[in-house]
């Protein structure tokens, strides 16, 4: 047949019966290139030769190029099939397809829901649409195509991970915790795999595990700048948290001279060398709440060294400050003071002393002191003016905390 095709175009270059057969052995072969160049000519007849179905040369015209990569090509051979006729697979799915890789997920996912009607088994079809959805946030529906996709593809590693994102943005954190950890040894998707695990458990407050994703995914050779940039900035934020501030500033401060000025970094640094160099101020800011309230403990002796201090009450407000009363005798007086030691570095307003003098005189005490590793707005200091309540800001409270042991 294609000798006779080629036989036939030797004598007639536009002889539409050979061009249709060598189009089609072409195309059955793989030869896309050559069946393109076939099909194209064949659309141009079609205006003088009512004989060509000019549908299907478009379509495998389309079809060709999309096996080439052709996309623009392709792209508006299928708009002109869609023109013609409606509800055929290849051009739904295939249009579909187009419009996902240009993130236009609301008209893909149309077009993919006519595709699957028409071939409910087609996993492709099922893979993109799985695809769009979780684009669109539609998550349950897109969960159990991802599930479907996955189950006849069980290495399609790309669908298990978006299958892992729509877990974890339903809330199903375990599940998509699993998924991740599992990826996170995979060259392409493990560094992204583990990103993503990392930010889990440190949200479960398991920041242990949280520290080995991290460090899992900065192993990768095949690493993009933007995946470690985002790991070394949760890891050094996960070891703040485990309080060893000397390998978060190590991490933050690598950052820093890489990409300066990235996010909140030279806040952080500038924050927690001093913290690094502190500890006693380090547990008044960010130990656990135990530490704190056995540092204001000692603290509350120290602003009367010469006097016989007895603590009688302590009580702590949601990690934010810790209240102490005290019975404190000295060889002049015996009175009754309140310390409320408040653990921010921010400004501290007229409204909390209102609140710590009305409570200095429901506990009947003679004196407060409100004390702050930040400072005091223009209205709290007017505030104390007439009131036995002392101001004690950063700089004093630093030299309070060299005489604590």
């Amino acid at each position: 047949m294609q000798k006779e095709a080629n036989k036939k175009l030797a004598q007639n270059p536009k002889d539409a019966d050979a061009l249709i057969v060598l189009a089609g052995i072409y195309f059955d072969e793989g030869k896309y290139d050559k069946a393109l160049r076939n099909y194209e000519i064949l659309i141009d007849l079609c205006a003088t030769q009512k004989s060509i179905d000019e549908f299907e040369v478009t379509l495998k015209f389309a079809l060709s190029a999309m096996e080439l990569k052709r996309f623009n090509e392709a792209f508006k051979a299928l708009m002109i099939c869609r023109g013609m006729k409606q509800d055929i697979f290849e051009v739904d799915y295939n249009l579909g397809f187009l419009l996902f890789k240009q993130k236009s997920y609301e008209k893909a996912t149309s077009l993919l829901l006519k595709a699957r009607k028409l071939k409910p088994d087609h996993n492709l079809c099922v893979r993109y649409l799985g695809h769009s959805l979780f684009h669109l946030k539609r998550l349950k529906e897109a969960a159990l195509l991802l599930r479907k996709t996955i189950d006849i593809e069980p290495d399609d590693k790309e669908s298990l991970f978006i299958l892992a994102q729509t877990y974890n943005s339903l809330g199903q954190q375990e599940q998509a915790l699993r998924i991740f950890t599992h990826l996170r040894p995979d060259p392409i998707m493990g560094p992204n795999a583990a990103l993503f695990a990392g930010l889990i458990n440190l949200k479960l407050h398991k920041t242990d595990k949280a520290i080995m994703d991290f460090e899992i995914g900065l192993r990768h050779e095949a690493i993009s700048k933007n995946i470690k940039t985002d790991i070394q900035y949760n890891l050094a934020i996960t070891y703040l948290k485990k309080q060893d501030l000397g390998k978060a500033l190590g991490i933050m401060k690598e950052l820093q001279g890489r990409i300066p000025g990235y996010k909140d970094v030279p806040t952080l640094i500038n924050k927690y060398e001093e913290l690094n160099k502190n500890r006693n101020l380090q547990i008044y800011l960010i130990s656990p709440t135990s530490e704190f309230v056995t540092l204001c403990r000692k603290l509350s002796t120290v602003f009367y060294p010469q006097a016989k201090v007895k603590i009688t009450d302590i009580s702590v407000q949601k990690d934010q400050h810790a209240d102490i009363l005290a019975e404190v005798s000295t060889k002049k007086w015996d009175d009754v003071i309140l310390f409320r030691f408040i653990r921010s570095t921010s400004q501290v307003g007229e409204f909390t002393l209102r609140d710590l003098y009305s409570k200095t005189k429901e506990v009947k005490a003679g004196k407060g002191f409100c004390i702050t590793a930040g400072t005091f707005t223009e209205g709290a200091h007017r505030f104390v003016e007439a009131r036995l309540i002392d101001l004690i800001e950063k700089k004093k409270l630093t030299e309070y905390l060299e005489k604590v042991e």
